[in-house]
């Protein structure tokens, strides 16, 4: 182990690349100090169908806060959808995450990266294991978005607020072991996440994968038609 969280190290490049990444894996960190209750990969594949209901139950909240109806929410209409929701962030803090989930950088979240923006305030917004009944006023989706962070602590082994090309091959060969076809399962899973290509996943990067591994863009894509 002490091989691989050597190279995990040495892939980072220097360390987090904002503000915002150094927060989420401070935040990570934090969270992965108590555990996680996943026990494999597999076990976080069956709770695709599950997460999938929840997270589009988030597309009212998009339309609620899309208020020109542009199929978009752009920074003014963020910044009420953080006054209505009562998430105290700052100017500053407002202002990278719209850059930061903003992927296609076309001024305005589409629905599938509104929901990472809003899993990332839910780890971002207060200390895990603080004792609150919701951070955000939205429980039922805070319990997928826990579900997310549980998973994402699964697969960084070492608990540095990354996930590893070989942390990705060890969490699926636990559930797949002796499989030929595990390790080239682990790696085009581990590409997918892997966006900016620097051998060092974000809970962000993981988010962005997952939406489409559960099939979010396709509502965006029914809706456009």
């Amino acid at each position: 182990m002490g091989g691989v969280m050597g190279r995990s190290n040495s892939l980072r490049r220097g360390g987090p690349e904002s503000k915002l990444e150094a927060k989420m894996v401070e935040a990570m960190q934090r969270r992965a100090s108590e555990g996680t209750s996943v026990k494999s990969f597999n076990s976080i594949i069956m709770k695709f169908p599950k997460i999938d209901e929840s997270l589009r139950k988030c597309k009212s909240i998009f339309q609620q806060f899309d208020e020109d109806s542009n199929g978009a929410i752009d920074q003014e209409e963020l910044r009420h959808c953080f006054q209505k929701l009562e998430i105290s962030f700052n100017e500053e803090e407002i202002c990278d995450l719209f850059s930061a989930c903003d992927i296609d950088e076309n001024m305005g979240m589409k629905f599938n990266e509104f929901i990472v923006l809003l899993c990332l305030v839910y780890l971002l917004k207060e200390p895990a294991g603080a004792q609150a009944n919701s951070r955000m006023g939205l429980a039922d989706i805070e319990a997928t978005f826990e579900t997310l962070v549980d998973a994402f602590v699964f697969l960084d082994k070492n608990k540095d607020g990354y996930v590893s090309k070989n942390e990705m091959v060890h969490a699926i060969n636990e559930t797949t072991a002796g499989e030929r076809s595990s390790g080239r399962i682990a790696m085009r899973r581990f590409e997918e996440m892997d966006w900016d290509k620097n051998g060092m996943v974000t809970f962000k990067e993981f988010l962005f994968a997952f939406t489409r591994w559960v099939g979010i863009d396709d509502v965006e894509e029914e809706d456009e038609e």
